[in-house]
């Protein structure tokens, strides 16, 4: 009898530590926030060839065209606002903007077939089960599966091209952001029984875990093979601040990355390094105290030398990403299933003082401003100064999905 009431209260501990903090963020408010921002978005977006990414200068909104990475975000974040709504006009304009990308599962010419279409399609077959959704799904994967090189072990991310400061030429190179685009060939083989999705991103999982991934779990952005032989390259960066640095949202497509590679093999190697890489995040010395990361942890330190002109009089402070914090924060509830019980509390107090901070005036938007997008401070590209201190749409696509997931803890 003790050892049935001893099991009863852990149970109800574990419940209770999962959900004990809900009630500490207003999700109602941000909604409040959502419902302005997106229906101000779509009185202006009008153009369904044109995707809402980010806010210029002038502080209009920026558009992109159907083959940006970006570009399946937005349908994403209006099947979020369904989901969290149950409102049908949410649903029909994610619906329109979902279909305007169908063209794109024959795009072979880079590997974000995952976030182009897994964040449309994928939420659109998953609220719909319309087997002509279910069909582009699978033809996305087969062409994302087309970049695939067996002696690399890895799906080519970028045609070959020379490194952004142009020194170096990329032949084969594959960067840490590839590791998102890998749940679309998992949904494949499920949906199909074809297990070469699955063979080919378990395949590319590994490459990456044995070249991105360093000693202390910190991470590299871009690894360059040689085609004939398989070998690396070059370890470089793209977007962080050295070779050897750590780029924020490098290290938070990583943590997100495996632990849904995780999810779907069930293969602790995945998940210890999905707990090692977030560790790293969370107990890195330069994290800010309210845990929005600085664009790369590594910025002005010695050691580190960046290849672009660092000019430290422009920035009064580091800037921030608070992309990175919003995929890290879905990421850790989503891993704090996956962990015992003392690590399951660490990584949910985390990912709830992430999306406390991102809901304070200082990164969630009023309404009417920041283009129509929620989160203020992200950066894109600090290196080709591109889109820093900005709004991005990826940004508000993995908060509504924190938010999401956080809402429904309460149901496990």
């Amino acid at each position: 009898m003790k050892k049935i009431f001893f099991l009863f209260f852990f149970l109800s501990l574990n419940k209770f530590s999962f959900t004990q903090g809900l009630k500490n963020i207003d999700i109602n408010r941000m909604l409040t926030v959502a419902n302005i921002q997106y229906k101000n978005v779509l009185k202006v977006s009008q153009d369904l060839t044109k995707y809402p990414r980010t806010q210029d200068k002038n502080g209009s909104l920026k558009y992109v065209n159907i083959n940006d990475w970006t570009g399946g975000f937005w349908a994403g974040n209006l099947w979020y606002m369904y989901e969290l709504t149950k409102d049908t006009y949410w649903k029909d304009q994610a619906v329109k903007w979902t279909e305007s990308l169908n063209k794109n599962q024959f795009n072979t010419s880079h590997h974000d077939l995952g976030f182009m279409m897994y964040c449309s399609y994928g939420k659109a077959y998953k609220r719909t089960l319309s087997p002509n959704y279910k069909d582009v799904l699978i033809q996305s994967a087969k062409s994302l599966k087309s970049r695939f090189n067996t002696r690399v072990g890895s799906i080519e991310s970028w045609n070959s091209r020379m490194s952004w400061d142009g020194k170096t030429l990329w032949d084969y190179p594959v960067i840490i952001d590839n590791l998102m685009n890998l749940e679309l060939l998992f949904f494949a083989s499920k949906e199909t029984g074809d297990n070469s999705y699955k063979d080919i991103a378990i395949k590319h999982a590994e490459t990456a875990l044995k070249n991105h991934i360093r000693p202390d779990f910190s991470s590299y952005h871009v690894i360059n093979y040689d085609t004939i032989s398989g070998k690396v390259l070059h370890r470089e960066t793209c977007q962080g601040y050295a070779d050897n640095s750590t780029w924020a949202r490098g290290q938070a497509w990583g943590i997100y990355g495996y632990t849904m590679i995780y999810r779907e093999t069930k293969d602790r190697k995945f998940l210890d390094a999905a707990i090692g890489l977030s560790d790293f995040f969370l107990k890195h010395k330069n994290l800010p105290k309210d845990y929005i990361p600085y664009w790369d942890f590594n910025v002005g330190e010695e050691g580190y030398d960046p290849k672009f002109k660092y000019n430290t009089s422009v920035y009064k402070e580091i800037p921030r990403d608070a992309s990175a914090a919003a995929i890290v924060s879905s990421a850790l509830l989503e891993l704090c299933n996956y962990v015992p019980l003392k690590k399951k509390v660490i990584y949910l107090e985390a990912a709830e003082k992430i999306l406390k901070s991102l809901s304070t005036s200082r990164y969630l938007a009023r309404p009417g401003t920041n283009g129509g997008f929620l989160l203020k401070h992200s950066t894109g590209s600090f290196p080709h100064n591109k889109e820093v201190d900005v709004p991005l749409v990826y940004a508000d696509y993995y908060y509504l999905e924190a938010l999401i997931r956080y809402k429904n803890l309460n149901k496990i």
